[in-house]
């Protein structure tokens, strides 16, 4: 241990070393952290508690050199180590044999959460209940959409969908592992003895004040059992049309759109381009106290208190065309399905459309003009779908650079497909603590809209293919998804691995 020659980090993301002969618990404990950078490893001490870090040091047969982080950076790693140290701490004190013992715990963890106690505040000593208490108040903190809970042969493993990409949160045992599924299985109200067939249930938390539902699905796998829960929204959290991040004559195209008393406007995309948000966004766009508003959604993923919300259950036969018939005899001015499906939703939303209501909706198509085709495959004549159909907007998000970028160039064979100056300056994500090290900060919606107008409506009855209508509509000035992806590639807001995972040569 050199004391002459100490260095110091700036904004670095570290991970733990194991040192052998070295107790962690005790190396936490008095601030003494290990971690490799650039591939030699330091001791990494806390400047606020030098001396409880150097009287262990003087203790300890180790010879590595000392280096000081930010606190930020510190914290960090501290964290991490806090992690390690959990998991083995409960590793040692959970085994299969004290599993019953411990679901004796369970009904005090419904209790505490049913109560809306508010996790950051409570007492809990329960390990697994702090512990899963932690993921939420976690995911939360982080922005996450998803936690994925899941077992492979030796480990297991929680993730988070943060801007629609999953982030390794952390490992665990397998025991711990199926000690926290059978706590949110509790919370659920799910069958902790059942681990054969697949559940779904729902739960409800109190984080910082806020309250938050919780949507699990359980999922029986080759080893073992894996949840997702997915956060969903208060109607607090639905953005304004203008924080949604498209470009001004789209969000102008919509506002028109949404004046129409009746006709059906459909939005599409890939699971996961932000349809339900952008929907959602325009049902408060036009929620006013003189229009009754009902939507018929699966899940139900905003809660809204000036719109009248049904949640599909298909046990007890509410599916989307049934709830859907149930609607229309509510005398709604505005309707929302969260997804046509099949022919009897199209057509009953068609009909819908038809006598005076406007209705919104989505299709799981990649572009405009595919939803169009999609439409007359379900069977739906294509006289109908000329007089309802008012529009078809296709999106996608796009996650949007940190301020930490670092320079890029364009590959030869993207150059040649797209016709670019080779030169172009394009940028790559670098990662700080700004960004959590992703290199990446929010989100940014990207559409193409198609507009039902006459030359559209001739070429449907033509029967023109969904790529002779979307090459027509672009020479008439429509602008293509790939080509906004371009233009925020070279604009320098996101990066080329981006833009190519969204969808840059579909």
């Amino acid at each position: 241990m050199n004391l002459n020659n100490m260095s110091e980090f700036k904004d670095v993301d570290l991970n733990p070393e194991y040192i052998d002969g070295v107790d962690v618990d005790l190396a936490v404990k008095n601030s003494v952290l290990f971690s490799k950078v650039e591939d030699e490893v330091y001791i990494i001490l806390d400047k606020e508690k030098m001396i409880d870090g150097f009287n262990l040091l003087s203790k300890l047969d180790i010879d590595f050199p000392i280096a000081f982080l930010d606190s930020d950076s510190y914290q960090r790693l501290y964290h991490k180590f806090l992690e390690i140290k959990t998991d083995k701490d409960l590793s040692s004190t959970i085994d299969e044999d004290s599993e019953s013992e411990l679901m004796e715990d369970e009904a005090s963890l419904s209790e505490f959460l049913k109560n809306s106690s508010d996790i950051l505040t409570s007492e809990e000593s329960a390990p697994i209940i702090k512990f899963v208490n932690s993921l939420f108040y976690q995911a939360v903190k982080k922005g996450a959409s998803d936690i994925h809970i899941e077992v492979h042969e030796k480990r297991g493993a929680v993730r988070f969908r943060v801007d629609g990409v999953l982030v390794k949160h952390v490992d665990l045992d397998k025991n711990i592992i199926s000690l926290v599924i059978s706590r949110i299985k509790v919370i659920s109200n799910l069958d902790i003895s059942e681990k054969r067939i697949p559940q779904d249930g729902r739960t409800q938390i109190k984080i910082a004040g806020k309250g938050l539902d919780i949507r699990v699905s359980v999922l029986p796998t080759y080893y073992g059992e894996r949840v997702v829960m997915r956060i969903l929204m208060e109607s607090d959290d639905i953005p304004t049309l203008e924080h949604l991040g498209f470009s001004k004559d789209l969000t102008y195209d919509f506002e028109k759109l949404l004046e129409h008393a009746h006709g059906m406007i459909l939005v599409t995309g890939p699971t996961g381009s932000g349809k339900s948000t952008t929907l959602h966004t325009f049902l408060q766009l036009v929620a006013t106290p003189d229009k009754n508003i009902i939507t018929v959604e699966d899940p139900v993923e905003y809660k809204a208190d000036n719109i009248n919300q049904i949640q599909v259950n298909t046990k007890t036969g509410l599916t989307f065309s049934a709830g859907l018939r149930s609607i229309l005899r509510q005398d709604p001015d505005i309707v929302m399905v969260g997804e046509i499906r099949d022919k009897e939703t199209a057509e009953i939303s068609i009909q819908a459309a038809l006598t005076g209501h406007l209705m919104l909706s989505t299709l799981h198509t990649n572009n405009t003009a595919a939803a169009i085709t999609r439409l007359v495959d379900m069977g739906v004549d294509d006289f109908l779908i000329s007089s309802s159909l008012l529009g078809v907007l296709s999106q996608r998000l796009v996650r949007k650079l940190c301020s930490c970028k670092e320079p890029d160039k364009l590959p030869q064979e993207i150059v040649d497909e797209f016709v670019l100056d080779p030169y172009t300056p394009i940028f790559k994500p670098k990662g700080c603590k700004e960004c959590n090290f992703t290199g990446y900060t929010g989100r940014q919606a990207v559409g193409e809209l198609l507009l039902m107008d006459d030359e559209v409506k001739h070429m449907l009855k033509d029967k023109m293919t969904d790529f002779e209508i979307r090459e027509s509509m672009r020479k008439k000035g429509m602008k293509l998804i790939h080509e906004q992806l371009l233009d925020l590639l070279i604009a320098g807001d996101t990066s080329l691995k981006e833009v190519i995972r969204v969808g840059l040569k579909d």
